[in-house]
């Protein structure tokens, strides 16, 4: 790898996914790899012809076994950053993010950046972001490109007025720059105990859905499938006094 290349968009650039307004890749291992090299340099490589503007590579720690990611941090013109200490306003440019794991990938939402290369650890851990993000999949053999008119999520209507509270909820987060607030949250928790009838028939999975289809932050959506599933295992919850006895109407 002779080095950092910068360059201007030209014809022959990845288009941007779906979900994203710049180009997003993530390099999966491809069966019959019997060493995470390949996958590696296909990142590199891939994000090596975007163009944009500073490499940052971000790793799970300082130290790096992979020789070809290793080499890049090296370069002069990359910044490293690593998992510990890690806040969103570190990510600029164009990303090697390597390996992340669910927390990492949730962390990638709502970033602006010039290009985004992931490379993939866990198919589990990656599998909903693929799905949400549309990337080009880069494979030994072949590259999957975003598809054109991804496949909606279907979604059913949840009875009970769940669907317009999830919508509010949903409309609420969109409004702040970090997501779903306590007093919504409160609210959740509020009406959860004191109308358990209305959750009773809804799944958690269902709920998920929903708030996946309202294009709500994954973690905001990991707190509200959590509360659900605490209060079927029949826990409760704390509740700050104003909202002890609220309820959706």
């Amino acid at each position: 790898m002779a080095g950092i290349t910068f360059r201007i968009p030209s014809e022959g650039d990845a288009m941007s996914s779906e979900s994203y307004n710049y180009p997003v890749a993530i390099s999966r291992l491809t069966d019959g790899e019997r060493s995470r090299e390949p996958q590696n340099a296909r990142a590199v490589r891939w994000l090596q012809k975007q163009s944009g503007g500073q490499v940052v590579v971000v790793t799970p720690r300082r130290e790096v076994d992979s020789p070809i990611v290793k080499q890049l941090i090296a370069h002069s013109n990359v910044r490293h950053v690593v998992w510990r200490g890690f806040s969103i306003g570190m990510l600029s440019g164009r990303v090697l993010h390597a390996w992340p794991n669910r927390e990492h990938f949730q962390k990638l939402w709502d970033q602006d950046l010039d290009a985004l290369a992931v490379i993939e650890w866990n198919e589990d851990e990656a599998a909903e972001w693929i799905d949400d993000a549309n990337p080009i999949q880069l494979f030994d053999d072949r590259t999957v490109e975003p598809a054109a008119s991804p496949g909606e999520v279907v979604c059913e209507t949840l009875p009970n007025g769940v669907d317009g509270i999830l919508e509010y909820v949903a409309g609420m987060a969109a409004g702040y720059s970090t997501g779903l607030k306590w007093n919504e949250e409160d609210k959740l928790k509020a009406d959860m105990m004191n109308r358990p009838e209305r959750w009773v028939q809804i799944t958690v999975e269902q709920v998920r859905v929903k708030c996946r289809v309202l294009n709500m932050r994954p973690d905001d959506i990991d707190t509200i499938a959590a509360l659900l599933q605490r209060r079927k295992e029949g826990r409760r919850f704390n509740v700050r006094s104003s909202y002890r006895t609220f309820s959706f109407s």
